[in-house]
């Protein structure tokens, strides 16, 4: 296995509006479409980069798969963690633990976003 092996991540959503409303809102970011050529799902696409470090992926929204939290945990970078997770409860979410320190790897926050997915935040600072 190549190091950092995660290529793609995706996180359902049941209301694509206010799932993307909430991401663009708390990372301060525009997601992009993406085309599904069978139909069968939406996905929104958050910003990516060829060759770029770290893993690309999107929200979905896609019949017969539901949101929620547990299993699978997604950290987004960010410069201070404390400062995307201020803006999480405007955003209609909820901070289930506020930034704290993980020794020399910087620092975390984790939230609960609109549909009820547990995402993380993480910061060197």
């Amino acid at each position: 296995m190549k190091p950092n092996p995660v290529v793609w991540f995706e996180i359902y959503v049941a209301d694509m509006v206010r799932a993307k409303r909430f991401y663009e809102t708390v990372l301060g970011a525009t997601l992009s479409k993406l085309d599904d050529p069978d139909g069968a799902s939406e996905m929104w696409a958050f910003p990516m980069a060829d060759g770029g470090d770290g893993a690309a992926g999107a929200l979905v929204r896609m019949d017969g798969v539901a949101p929620g939290g547990g299993g699978t945990l997604v950290y987004f970078g960010c410069d201070d963690c404390a400062v995307e997770a201020g803006r999480v409860e405007a955003a209609g979410g909820s901070v289930a633990r506020p930034k704290f320190p993980i020794g020399p790897f910087g620092h975390i926050a984790l939230v609960v976003d609109t549909e009820g997915n547990m995402v993380g935040l993480h910061s060197m600072r």
